[in-house]
């Protein structure tokens, strides 16, 4: 789904969001960052603490709940909420439009891509009227796992 990016600018990014805002440039705060952007797919904060632990990181779940707060005010983050889940989280630089298949039964997400939803809201609303910055699709059902058992 997502192209192979380069850290150092998901890192320039974040240190000028963190200058601009006046927010300190902690150690702590890149390793979090650099742990989210070395994984691919969605990660919840409590397996993202855990992770980090195992690897000896020396980081707080306070530490990074608000590194996520700041992640997700630069849009080099973003939060779902797939059903009554719990809040799961994915990157957001350089990645494709992409839409969500959510297993009901067993929590399973998948992802696919289709152009041809981001041209229906092209012909269909016109940018004078409303201009649409984002937009996501997820669709609620049972895997194929879940069905045949």
């Amino acid at each position: 789904m997502e192209k192979k990016i380069d850290n150092k600018d998901v890192k320039t990014i974040f240190t000028e969001y963190l200058g601009k805002k006046k927010h300190r440039k902690t150690p702590e705060r890149f390793s979090i960052l650099e742990e989210i952007y070395s994984h691919e797919g969605h990660f919840d904060i409590e397996s993202l603490y855990i992770l980090m632990k195992n690897k000896n990181y020396r980081v707080s779940r306070a530490t990074l709940y608000n590194t996520i707060d700041l992640l997700l005010d630069c849009n080099l983050v973003i939060k779902h909420q797939f059903g009554k889940n719990i809040a799961q989280y994915e990157k957001t630089f350089n990645c494709k439009q992409h839409y969500h298949l959510i297993c009901t039964k067993c929590g399973k997400i998948s992802e696919f891509c289709d152009s041809r939803f981001t041209e229906i809201l092209k012909s269909t609303i016109k940018p004078s009227e409303f201009q649409i910055n984002s937009h996501s699709i997820y669709c609620f059902g049972i895997c194929a796992n879940c069905q045949n058992k």
